[in-house]
């Protein structure tokens, strides 16, 4: 098995970077032969290599995990839309902020670039499928572009295309016809020899997004046109900016990094925060001094203002007292003596 052939390109500004995920943990339990595994892919995903007639498609394949395992999947992101399907067993499944325990026949849909995990924290025995299919975007509220191969009339396309971007559904029970698709996936990537199946694994593609159109056609689903305009990019700044707070950040920055023009990226964070972009990352870089001087009582106050992202040390502490109506120094004191006389 081959892993990091070449690398994708990240969703990457500025301070804030999505990789594509790498499956390590998977990796590693393949090596220690913990399941069964098989996979067609490109990029840093693992499995036998891909070849160009199914560019776009960056990992196809399933793994058939029998006995109890002892890892899992952490939050991670992925540049494509991805399908799962759980043929067998039970599988816990998180997407963003809902929790699941998946059960066979269910079929999963995660967005570009959607946070989700598998395992909580380690996968279930079960026989789990997946389809990752890059669609271009390196933000999430780009247009998303199929790859040529992908022969649904352009109405049916756009309707699959809409339906999938414009609602929040994240897992659906399926059908005989879908199960029997993934039964014939997993025949195709067993027997491919260096692309040898790569007509077959087009056509059972396209077939499986046909069978999803109809299945998301007949439930009762509701569409919502916010879920594609610039604010959901916005809100995944907004999360990721919390594990970037020391960058040397500017207004014009955080709305290069999310994607966003100026203007929106300004009226969006306003309305998602109540606060100007500038002042929510002050009082984030607050939060963060205060719980580094009481965790980390050997760091000078300087060294907390640089670990915190502040320029100097002096304007830490001018913007630190007039918050919190004391020096860094005093609140540390003052918080020490707290707890030494409750303890």
């Amino acid at each position: 098995m081959k892993i990091n052939i070449q690398k994708i390109q990240p969703y990457e500004a500025n301070g804030i970077v999505y990789h594509a995920d790498t499956c390590l943990p998977l990796v590693d339990a393949i090596n220690r032969k913990k399941l069964k595994f098989k996979a067609l892919a490109r990029h840093t995903y693992p499995g036998d290599r891909l070849d160009k007639n199914t560019l776009g498609l960056n990992s196809i394949g399933y793994w058939d995990a029998n006995e109890p395992q002892d890892w899992g999947l952490d939050w991670h992101r992925n540049e494509g839309i991805e399908f799962h399907f759980l043929e067998s067993g039970t599988m816990p499944y998180s997407q963003e902020n809902k929790e699941m325990v998946l059960e066979p026949n269910y079929l999963t849909i995660t967005r570009p670039w959607e946070a989700h995990k598998v395992g909580n924290p380690n996968i279930g025995m079960g026989k789990f499928y997946w389809v990752i299919i890059d669609l271009g975007v390196r933000r999430p509220h780009q247009d998303w572009v199929w790859p040529d191969w992908i022969t649904l009339t352009p109405d049916d396309l756009s309707r699959l295309t809409t339906i999938l971007r414009q609602n929040e559904k994240s897992i659906l029970k399926t059908d005989k016809k879908i199960r029997d698709c993934f039964l014939q996936i997993n025949k195709a990537v067993d027997t491919d020899k260096e692309g040898s199946n790569a007509s077959r694994i087009r056509l059972l593609i396209n077939y499986l997004l046909i069978l999803i159109l109809d299945l998301l056609n007949t439930d009762d689903i509701v569409l919502n046109e916010s879920l594609t305009d610039s604010s959901r990019s916005v809100k995944f700044f907004l999360k990721e900016l919390e594990n970037n707070l020391t960058e040397n950040w500017t207004i014009e920055l955080m709305s290069q990094s999310a994607g966003v023009g100026l203007t929106r990226f300004t009226h969006h964070f306003k309305r998602l925060t109540n606060l100007t972009p500038m002042r929510y990352l002050v009082m984030k870089r607050l939060e963060m001094s205060k719980k580094m001087l009481l965790e980390n009582r050997d760091l000078t106050i300087a060294e907390v203002a640089y670990m915190c992202g502040f320029a100097t040390s002096q304007y830490f502490a001018t913007v630190f007292k007039k918050h919190e109506k004391c020096s860094p120094n005093e609140y540390r004191l003052k918080n020490t003596i707290d707890n030494y006389q409750f303890s």
